[in-house]
Formats: C-alpha cells, structure tokens, sequence
C-alpha cells in the first residue's frame, strides 16, 4: 500500500478533526502538523499520539511552529486562517485576511517540498486556492470547494426520503458559500432518476427546503456549538484517499476554470471530477438551463471574491 507524509497546516477546530480522522487511514505514515499557537499545536499533537496508541497506529506526529521548518511532506491540507466565528459572517468576507495567509505559505512550502500536493481548506475556499495557485506556480492545488455541500445534499435527500445515504447520488457545484447550486438534475435515489424513483415510491419532496438547508447548513452548526468538524473532517479525509490510493472517485471538488466571458484568468470552481494522483477528467453532467445560469453566477461571485482577494494584498505592500 501506498505510504504518505500528510502535512496539516492550521490545527484548530477543523484542521484537528482532519488530523484525527487520518489516523484511522492505512496509508497515512506520518502527519507533520503547523500552528502558529503553541499550546494548541502542542496539546493537539499530545492528543493525537494518545489517540493513535489507542487505535494501535504507528505513525509518528511531527510538531512546528513556522511553515519553512517543514520539509518532506506529500500532501498538504491548509486549513490556516480566520474562521466564521458566526452564522451572520459570510465566507467571503474573510477573503482579504486569509489571502494575506495563502500569500505567505505559497512563498513558503513548495521550496522544502518539491513533491507535494496541495489541498486547500481555508475560506473562502476556492478563491483562497486560486490564491495559492497563483503566487506558488504549483501544478496541483485543489479547493475542497462543494465536496462537503455534496454530502451534505446527499445527507438532506436521504434523510427527508427516508434511505440509506449510501442510495443516493448528487452533487453540488459552483461556490463553496452563498451561490452554491444543488443540481437537482443530478440525484439519483437507488439507481433511478428523482422523477422516476418519486414516481416509484409515491414519495414526494421539497426541493426548495432541501436546497436551504444544504446551503445553510454550516451557519447552523456554528450557531450552536461554534464550528463544524466532523462533517469537514470526513469529507476532506475522502479526497486525500482517493489521491493517496489513486481511487479516481468522483469528487465535486474546485479546479482551475475558465470561462473568458466571466473570468479574465482560471480560478477554481466546483465540478463533478475524477480525484487520484492526478486530477481530471472534468465529468458531463446534463443540467438544466436554471442550474446552468446558477452555475455561471457561482463563477462570477469566486471570480470577484478573488479580485477582491488580491486588491487586499495589492494595498499591503
């Protein structure tokens, strides 16, 4: 079996829950963990080896307080930066702050870790991995963009149709934030289309409610208990196995997109795409001419909130 050296960068809420969940992955043989706080690295880092004993798991847990001291690692989830404290806080309202962040590690890990992949976490998450992409020249950096949105579409569709999730199949595209598009032309429910398993079943469901409740879903855990973890945590720890074992699944992840009527250069943007130790092909999916339109604004509002990224940067000089 493959062995990586999986680098964490940023070890709060959803970086520690990511490194837990690792754990449990046979392939990981060593996490490299970085936070700019030392007593939360440190205790992190204190727990995860208690955690690994318990597990039986012998992977060694590196500990650093300055990006340029790591050196060696495979793959890399960056999860530093400010976080929504609130419900009331958009994503995209942190773009400045966390771009700055982005900036300094793009400068930072690729000279120390020339093999690398990188995955990127912190939000606004894809205009922060377009960020990344641009001041680090690096080949392979992914937004973990819709991949959450999409399970938790599929967790909505099972829940209110009554199935397994493991029944269901769905995607969400475009932004991870406020103009993230369900494609409701894309679920199945055990094999069949929507229509034809409503049809089937006699069931029905709101589509609009779902919809909601999927794009709303991490302003309701952060208003009552302060942040989501579990939920991130096991829907990043998918697409670091489908690379690390090259699974090629099919993950709604943010890749560079250009569409020269809406963007003056790529930046990422959620889509239905293979995932190994390469990443694409892009997947065809028919959508409706709504979603489409939906679609298009998504890229419009990642664009933006990527300008807006850089002008920030530009007035820090």
């Amino acid at each position: 079996m493959t062995s990586m050296k999986i680098g964490i960068i940023g070890v709060g809420r959803v970086g520690s829950a990511t490194a837990f969940s690792l754990l449990r992955e046979e392939y990981v043989e060593e996490l490299h963990l970085m936070d700019i706080v030392p007593q939360v690295l440190h205790a992190v880092a204190e727990e995860l080896r208690h955690a690994a004993a318990a597990l039986r798991r012998d992977i060694e847990i590196f500990e650093y307080e300055k990006a340029e001291e790591i050196s060696g690692v495979d793959l890399f989830i960056i999860t530093a930066g400010f976080p929504r404290k609130t419900a009331k806080i958009s994503r995209r309202e942190l773009a400045g702050k966390n771009a700055k962040i982005m900036k300094d590690l793009a400068e930072t890990l690729p000279s120390r870790n020339p093999e690398a992949r990188y995955v990127i976490v912190t939000n606004p998450v894809d205009a922060m991995a377009s960020v990344f992409t641009k001041f680090s020249k690096e080949n392979f950096v992914i937004s973990t963009g819709n991949a959450l949105d999409t399970a938790r579409f599929k967790a909505e569709v099972a829940y209110h149709l009554k199935v397994p999730v493991t029944k269901v199949e769905c995607y969400v595209v475009g932004e991870h934030g406020d103009s993230m598009v369900p494609l409701w032309s894309s679920v199945k429910v055990d094999d069949l289309s929507l229509e034809d398993y409503l049809k089937k079943t006699s069931k029905t469901i709101d589509k609009k409610l779902v919809s909601e409740r999927v794009k709303t879903a991490g302003g309701r855990i952060i208003s009552s208990i302060g942040g989501t973890s579990y939920g991130p945590a096991g829907a990043f720890t998918e697409i670091v196995r489908s690379i690390a074992l090259n699974e090629r699944k099919i993950i709604s992840i943010a890749t560079p997109y250009h569409d020269p009527n809406i963007t003056e250069e790529p930046v990422h943007v959620s889509w239905p795409v293979v995932v190994g130790r390469s990443i694409g092909p892009r997947i065809e999916i028919e959508i409706t001419d709504d979603e489409k339109a939906a679609f298009e604004e998504a890229v419009k509002a990642i664009w933006n909130t990527y300008k807006n990224a850089l002008d920030y940067l530009t007035k820090e000089e």
